[in-house]
């Protein structure tokens, strides 16, 4: 308990030192950055949104600070401007492959399937060893209705992170909805021992947990 409690004083010590900092230099845009992530971390997201468009303010090509904007707006729930965001990101970087994969991420809850899985693709390209990606784009396989697909990036995912919950889960409702009952159950007792919230109906339905 101690040593959370010094852990909270440190950062909040980090958050006061970088606004003394931007008294003295208001135009640094390395500081305005820091306190937006400072600023998220504490879950002040409009406050956050404001420091990164600062940063981008004192520095155009800041592409980190696009990204950071977008996971903000993300947050919020405004998934346009998170599109916008990383699209610009890739403007600067065509080949940052977080922008690429917050963007599929962002497109898909907007129901562009093509187009997100398109950036998910895109973001493996650069960096196949990514297995939130990999999960993410078998989700989007899924909604699909290509079933094989959703296996075989959700399996490609536990190849990088055998203990990745989401993945479990992700390959729990693709053998169930191709008839492989053995399957779903192996992946739905491993996604509920690693803590995954699994679907109760599911669960009691594949006698699971």
């Amino acid at each position: 308990m101690e040593e959370k409690k010094k852990e909270e004083v440190s950062e909040d010590t980090v958050f006061r030192a970088l606004k003394r900092q931007l008294l003295a230099t208001p135009y640094s845009a390395p500081l305005h950055y820091n306190l937006g992530l400072a600023y998220a971390r504490r879950g002040q997201l409009d406050e956050s949104a404001t420091a990164f468009q600062q940063a981008i303010v004192f520095d155009p090509k800041m592409v980190e600070a696009y990204i950071n904007l977008g996971g903000i707006y993300l947050r919020k729930g405004n998934l346009e401007a998170c599109v916008e965001a990383n699209q610009k990101a890739l403007e600067i970087n065509p080949n940052h492959p977080l922008a690429h994969s917050n963007l599929g991420f962002a497109l898909i809850q907007q129901g562009d399937l093509d187009e997100g899985l398109a950036a998910y693709q895109k973001a493996l390209e650069i960096d196949p060893n990514q297995a939130a990606v990999r999960a993410n784009l078998g989700g989007a396989y899924f909604q699909k209705g290509d079933l094989d697909g959703a296996i075989r990036e959700n399996l490609k995912a536990l190849e990088l992170n055998p203990n990745f919950a989401l993945a479990h889960n992700n390959l729990l409702h693709a053998y169930r909805a191709k008839g492989d009952l053995e399957a779903a159950k192996e992946h739905c007792e491993k996604a509920t021992e690693l803590g995954f919230q699994v679907n109760p109906d599911l669960a009691a339905e594949l006698g699971c947990g």
